[in-house]
This record gives structure tokens, C-alpha cells and sequence, in this order.
């Protein structure tokens, strides 16, 4: 098609979105990208005039204004210009840019739609709108903050500590919660305490495990063996008999359908995909997929959502899927609704399949495995949304415990329960969720004790995050918005904050240095309660409620006090050292300091220029070295691949390397002084000897066997 006969010129900022669409519109449309943000605040200066309101001055970004001349050549020839970018603040801030750059003379039409589908595509372009100033306004004040945030503090990182770090108003928060979690989990102290449990068979021969669960009306607090020995002597003496049976029928809703942080959650969970590769796939599902017969489709709607509000005729669709797949017993008589969180913009629909007779199934030979596991994932989460209850059955038995001398009473309870009627349960279930069977048992029936299990637990301290809940703690808290959650998680990790360790997100020293700066410096950019304030007031920018440039005055006023007092007070950082730790100069006895060099965090000594030993600064894990009179510490490296192994500080001096994490625990079989975390159980490096999870005695009534597996917990209190 010639330029000259162009009717209507449809821009769209991805190449994969243009080509759905494309297909979707006849001969009088051309449809082409412009790649995303075609406009951005410089990169060689703030661009932010603090004394004139904060006005930004926009730039075209290296490399887009081939991109430009060819949309403004087109715009120029065409009848009607349409701006079909993303219906989020970025998207209308990219139509709004376009606008600025492209033909005066020529009225540019805003159109928005959820999902891309010839319907949806139809409707948006025959009931065009405006540039939604408010939205606009609302991304220049985020963009401005955040300017100035990493404009103004990023440098005073690179003058004090080192080169190359940033700070940002939501990634600074981020990694504040991954340390203050960390420092929990090293203060946490264990305390021991024994769960005991009683094996009862009644008649039948048919046996319920039950645990202890009152003596004398009150909870027991057993807390060594001694105790918990005792404890079972006396239960062993005890006659039992069904004190109650009680049985309850409970209903089960569905979960609501996805919104951004449940689905990067659910992912996360059930697929082991990180938040970033969600939401690329999530992108690609939106923007468009061949399913074979020619024909290309958005298979589901916008993927930048807070809201779990569905269109009509998306649930009306679903019922009748539902009825004819399934059964009308699996259709709700009501339509489910699903309540939106206060600080929810409500301005997109919930996640959901574009046409849900594009089962997961249907589409698969059409799909990569990542793109077909998450819109199974999608599309049943949806489905499931729209069905009836789950049906529980539950039942609780309490047995009580007796000798017939009216001493002590001791009260044992077992619980169990049943799925009626799936429901919803039909198509999508989380993990963990099983029926648990109890034999039928009546009110004073007899029951005799056929075993008694005592198992020590500790403790345990808080987990270490992981990205899905990392994300759900952000989200619970106000902090960031749904397309802000992956790139924050990505930049922590690229930026040497975060350690990613079989699943969980761990902070390095480097991480915990920055953030004790910002904390001691920077009140305004580390409070959670004031950032979550300040995405609510981005909120009611996009709503008109509240000037961009009055919310961002508010910000500046406390910030700008922030940064004169933390350039006084981090004034004799570089000399002094980040953090005295309590590591001992091995040549002058003083204390050593943790310093950053060219290479990262070392250790120097406080007596430098006197003293001027080093030492580099390794992750240690809390154990002395196995090797006998070696005095080191292990410490866990990273090999150039990124694979993490275990050695000692004294290396080379000290050559004991372990791939596998060592725990102090003396092997029971040959008496090596450890052992190495081997997925669920500890084994031995020396004779290949496996300990289990817990310490467990199991005594056989009959009398003569006690069996006893022993295993320590991981030192981190992490489960492994």
C-alpha cells in the first residue's frame, strides 16, 4: 500500500501488538510500532527544574528518531492518526509523547482496550476518546520522583561507598524489608519444645493418630525430654474413650480471579517462574498468539491490573462453558462478585482468557511450554472463579485420657476432613490441600493406645523472602504498583543487593551497609508508611484529585532537609569504613572495618594508614572450620558460573572445600565432626550416612523397642 492512501494510521508501541492487530483491520489501516517510550528525561542531567515547579524537559531517546521520521512521514499522508498504546500511566504518557511529535495538523484519536480481539479492536476505534491528561500526569509525577531520588542520592552512594549503586524511592523499601527480615532470623533465638502424640485403634482394629491437646483444661508447654518421657509414661497408663464427635460442613468460595501481584505470586508457586519471566510471558499472551487456521489472537486481557472486576459477558461466557463442560451443579446460582482492595485504581478488568473456549488444551501445539504452563495457569484460575462452592466435611474427635483415679485428665484431639462437593476445586486447587480420613468412631466408644510419638521441634525464626512474597508484602503494605514489582526484584538482584539461594532472596553486606546509611539519613525515603502515602497520592493524580507538582513539593521539602543532613553525616565514611565488625586484625589486633573497593566489600583494618591489612569479605555461614587446629572460618564463594560452594577464610593456607553447605553435626556412623544439607536430610561427607528432619522417638508399647532418628534443623532455620 502506498503512503499517499493511507486512511487511518494505527500506532502501537510493540512489534508483537502491531501484528495482532494488523490482522484484525482491513486494507484501510496501517499498523505500526513505535517501540515503546519514544521521550525520556535526559541521562546526562537531572532534567528537572526544582526552581520552576519541577518542570521536566523531555528528550528523544538515542536511537528513536528514525522511528519518529517514519511515524511523522505517516501521520502527515494518513486521514486519522490512532494512539493504541498500553492503557496504563506508561502507555498514555507514550500516546502523549506521540502526540507532541507527530503531524499538528492532524487530530490524534486515543483508543484503549483490555484485550486484544477483533470485538474489543472494533469498539475502541469506533468510539475514539482523548489523551487522559490525568494518567499523563500522574506518570510524570512518578517519573519526577524518582528522578530526583536517584539523581540526588545515587551519587552521594557512589562518592561514600561505591560506584554503580542506586536508590530509589520503592527499591530502597524493598531491600529495607529483605534486611530487616535478615536481622530478625540472626537475633531469633530457638527454644525447644516436644509435641507429643498418641496412635489409638478402637475395636475394629482401625487406628487415628491424635495429638495431645489439653491436660487439665489447659494447653501443656513441654519444652524438654525429660518432660516429654515422663509425660508418655503417664499416658501409657491412661484408659481412653471418645469424648466427642463433632462434625461441621463447610463451604469452600473460589479464589477471586488474577490481578498482577496474585498471578507473579501463583507463578511463582506453581510454575517456579520468577516475577520478570511472568510477566513476559503475561505480555506476550496479551499482545498476541498464532493458534493455527491463519488466525492470531490476544489470549488474554491486560496483564497491569489491581482490580479483580470482570465484564458481564466474560462471566455470562464462563457459566455457559461451565454448565456444558462440567454440569449445571458446577454453575453458582449468583454471579460470584469479588471485593477490590482499598488502594485498588480499579481501572483495568481482573486477568483473564479473551475467549474461554480457547481451553489450555485446545491452544497447547501452538504455544512454547512456558506460554501454554501459564495460560493453563490463567485460564483456570478464571474458570475456576466463576464456579460453585467447595463442600467440606469436616469432623473433629476429642478423646479423653484416664486412669480412674480422678488425678490429671488429659484431652486428645484428631481432625479430619473430606471434600463433598468439588466445586471450583474441580479445575484450580492450591498446593497442600488433601482430604485427611478418620475411621468412623461414636460418642464413649473404647479406644486402646497402640503407640506414643514424641518429636522435638524448635522455634523457628521468620523465612527469608522469596520474590512471591516479597511481592505480596509490598502489595499488603501500599508500596510500588503492579508493573513496578518485577523490575524493582530485577534491579535489587543486578545492582549486588540481593542474593538469589535456592528460591529465597537473601540481602548482602553490601545491601545491609546501603540500607543502614538510608535508614540513619534518608526518613523520607525509607519510611514504608510515607512511600505507601505517596503511591496513594499518584492515585489521586490519575483520578484529578491532587496536582502532580503539588505532591512532588511535598516529597522535595522533606528530602532535600535529608540530603544535607546525610552528606554531614556520612562525611568520614570512606576513611572510617562502612561498619566495624568484630573481626580482629590478625597483624595489630584492632578491629576490622568493611571497606568498598573497585572489586566490592573488603576488610581493612580500623588502624589504617598504620596498619594496612586486608582481607576479603566472604559470606560466612556461622561455622568454625571442620579442619582439626585450623581456627578458620567457612565461608560460602561463588564460582565465575555463579555456582555457590564452601571453604574455608584461611584458603590457601587451609584447603577444606565442600559443594554442598556443612552443618556442625558429629555423624552418628563414623564420627566425622560434620555433615553436608542434602535436600531434605543431613548426610555424611565421610561414610554417606543420612539423617532425617527431626528427632523422633516412637515407643513400642509392647516393650522392648524404642526407635530414635535424630536430625538437626538447618542453622538459617530455613526448611531444606
Amino acid at each position: 500500500m502506498k503512503d499517499k492512501n493511507i486512511k487511518n494510521l494505527v500506532i502501537v508501541e510493540s512489534p508483537a501488538k502491531a501484528k495482532t492487530i494488523n490482522k484484525f483491520l482491513g486494507k484501510d489501516y496501517v499498523v505500526e510500532s513505535c517501540f515503546g517510550h519514544i521521550k525520556d528525561l535526559p541521562k546526562n542531567k537531572l532534567g528537572v527544574d526544582i526552581d520552576n515547579s519541577f518542570k521536566p524537559t523531555y528528550v528523544v531517546i538515542p536511537g528513536k528518531k528514525k522511528i519518529i521520521s517514519k511515524l511523522r512521514k505517516l501521520s502527515a499522508e494518513a486521514d486519522r492518526v490512532f494512539l493504541a498504546t498500553d492503557m496504563d500511566r506508561e502507555g498514555e504518557a507514550i500516546s502523549w509523547h506521540l502526540s507532541q511529535e507527530l503531524d499538528n495538523n492532524k487530530e490524534k484519536l486515543r483508543v484503549v482496550f483490555n484485550q486484544i480481539t477483533p470485538g474489543a479492536l472494533q469498539e475502541a476505534i469506533a468510539n475514539p476518546g482523548q489523551i487522559d491528561m490525568n494518567k499523563v500526569d500522574a506518570q510524570q509525577g512518578r517519573r519526577v520522583l524518582d528522578r530526583l531520588v536517584g539523581y540526588k542520592l545515587s551519587p552521594l552512594l557512589w562518592d561514600k561507598v561505591k560506584r554503580g549503586l542506586s536508590a530509589g524511592r520503592v527499591q530502597s523499601v524493598a531491600v529495607r524489608l529483605l534486611c530487616e527480615r535478615e536481622e530478625e532470623i540472626e537475633n531469633f533465638k530457638r527454644e525447644e519444645y516436644w509435641h507429643v502424640s498418641a496412635i489409638l485403634q478402637d475395636d475394629e482394629g482401625n487406628t487415628l493418630e491424635t495429638d495431645l491437646y489439653q491436660i487439665d483444661g489447659h494447653r501443656p508447654k513441654i519444652t524438654g525430654e525429660k518432660q516429654a518421657k515422663e509425660l508418655a509414661e503417664e499416658i501409657k497408663k491412661l484408659e481412653f474413650k471418645v469424648k466427642q464427635v463433632k462434625r461441621t460442613q463447610t463451604r469452600r468460595s473460589p479464589y477471586p480471579p488474577f490481578i498482577t501481584s496474585t498471578l507473579q505470586q501463583s507463578a511463582s508457586l506453581h510454575l517456579r517462574f520468577s516475577p520478570a519471566r511472568t510477566m513476559r510471558i503475561a505480555q506476550d499472551l496479551y499482545e498476541g498468539q498464532d493458534i493455527g487456521n491463519n488466525e492470531r489472537v490476544g489470549l488474554i486481557t491486560y496483564m497491569r491490573t489491581d482490580s479483580t472486576r470482570v465484564a458481564k459477558e466474560a462471566q455470562l461466557s464462563a457459566r455457559n462453558w461451565i454448565k456444558k463442560n462440567l454440569g449445571k451443579e458446577f454453575v453458582p446460582p449468583r454471579i460470584p462478585e469479588y471485593k477490590n482492595k482499598k488502594t485498588s485504581q480499579d481501572a483495568h478488568e481482573a486477568i483473564r482468557p479473551t475467549r474461554i473456549e480457547l481451553t489450555p488444551q485446545s491452544v497447547k501445539k501452538y504455544l512454547s511450554e512456558d506460554h501454554y504452563k501459564l495460560y493453563d495457569l490463567i485460564w483456570r484460575r478464571f474458570v475456576a472463579s466463576q464456579m460453585s462452592d467447595a463442600i467440606i466435611n469436616r469432623v473433629t474427635v476429642e478423646i479423653e485420657g484416664g486412669d480412674g483415679k480422678d488425678r490429671k485428665s488429659y484431652l486428645f484431639k484428631a481432625e479430619g476432613k473430606q471434600v463433598q462437593f468439588l466445586g471450583f476445586l474441580k479445575l484450580y486447587q492450591e498446593r497442600g490441600e488433601k482430604d485427611k480420613h478418620l475411621p468412623a468412631l461414636k460418642k464413649n466408644s473404647l479406644l486402646s493406645l497402640k503407640e506414643i510419638i514424641l518429636k522435638q521441634n524448635f522455634t523457628q525464626p521468620p523465612p527469608r523472602y522469596t520474590e512471591a512474597t516479597l511481592i505480596k508484602t509490598l502489595e499488603e503494605k501500599g508500596i510500588g504498583r503492579p508493573s513496578t514489582y518485577a523490575p524493582i526484584i530485577s534491579t535489587i538482584q543486578q545492582r549486588g543487593y540481593v542474593r538469589w539461594v535456592r528460591g529465597k532472596l537473601i540481602p548482602t553486606s553490601l545491601a545491609r551497609v546501603v540500607n543502614t546509611l538510608l535508614v540513619n539519613s534518608f526518613s523520607i525515603i525509607m519510611d514504608t508508611d510515607f512511600t505507601a502515602k505517596m503511591e496513594e497520592g499518584l492515585d489521586e493524580v490519575e483520578q484529578g484529585k491532587k496536582s502532580w507538582v503539588h505532591l512532588v513539593g511535598e516529597f522535595y521539602e522533606r528530602f532535600e532537609k535529608d540530603l544535607k543532613r546525610a552528606e554531614e553525616q556520612m562525611r568520614n565514611i570512606k576513611e572510617n569504613g562502612l561498619v566495624i565488625t568484630s573481626i580482629k586484625c590478625e597483624k595489630c589486633g584492632r578491629d576490622m572495618v568493611v571497606k568498598v573497593g573497585k572489586f566490592g566489600e573488603f576488610l581493612a583494618c580500623s588502624g589504617y594508614p598504620e596498619c594496612k591489612n586486608t582481607q576479603p569479605l566472604d559470606q560466612k555461614i556461622g561455622m568454625k572450620c571442620p579442619v582439626p587446629d585450623c581456627g578458620g572460618e567457612v565461608v560460602e564463594k561463588l564460582t565465575r558460573k555463579g555456582k555457590s560452594f564452601f571453604t574455608c577464610s584461611r584458603y590457601p593456607e587451609c584447603k577444606f572445600l565442600s559443594w554442598e553447605e556443612p552443618v556442625p553435626e558429629v555423624c552418628p556412623e563414623c564420627q566425622s565432626n560434620y555433615m553436608v544439607k542434602a535436600k531434605a536430610a543431613l548426610k555424611c561427607p565421610e561414610c554417606g550416612k543420612t539423617l532425617k528432619s527431626e528427632i523422633v522417638e516412637k515407643m513400642d508399647l509392647n516393650g522392648c523397642k524404642v526407635k530414635i532418628i535424630k536430625l538437626r534443623r538447618s542453622l538459617n532455620g530455613d526448611s531444606f
